[in-house]
């Protein structure tokens, strides 16, 4: 199941869909969870001694989500333009060094921040693929299209906080 109140405007409380579908629904294999409470993902996570799969969905929170409940996986809406540094979030958290983890974790974020000022991951992140050489072409409807004035702006706040130094390269 896809939990994904931001995009689709459905907020169900996941643990008691859990309860309700387990038994239920014979091929439920789990949730991808993407959303803000990181209390209810680990509830989901709990339930039944983890019997459901819970990726984490929600590429600025991967490190509480490690933190609190141990997240075994996720699907990651960045991945394509900062996966590295994600994967470092989880490797870092892994070996033990905190400092390093929190250091990806937060450009991750400032990342997030800038693609959450221009319509999120759908529409700022195909331009931003374009940025680092990948043109994906335009958005289809309903999701509306950065402008030119826009890229440019968004190359530039990208450029403040290294981004390009620090994004997957091709």
């Amino acid at each position: 199941f896809y939990h994904i109140p931001a995009l689709n405007g459905v907020f169900l409380p996941m643990l008691p869909f859990l309860k309700a579908a387990d038994g239920r629904i014979p091929n439920l294999a789990g949730i991808k969870y993407t959303y803000e409470s990181l209390y209810e993902y680990n509830q989901c996570m709990l339930y039944e001694n983890g019997k459901f799969d819970m990726l984490h969905g929600q590429d600025e929170t991967i490190l509480p989500a490690l933190v609190m409940g141990g997240a075994q996986g996720g699907i990651s809406g960045t991945g394509s333009y900062i996966g590295n540094s994600l994967v470092r979030v989880i490797e870092e958290y892994n070996n033990g060094n905190l400092e390093a983890a929190i250091n990806h974790q937060n450009f991750a974020q400032e990342v997030i921040n800038v693609i959450a000022r221009y319509r999120g991951n759908i529409v700022a992140g195909k331009r931003i693929m374009k940025l680092i050489g990948i043109d994906l072409g335009i958005n289809r409807t309903p999701f509306q299209n950065v402008s030119n004035e826009e890229e440019s702006i968004i190359k530039r706040e990208l450029e403040a906080i290294s981004f390009f130094e620090r994004c997957n390269k091709i």
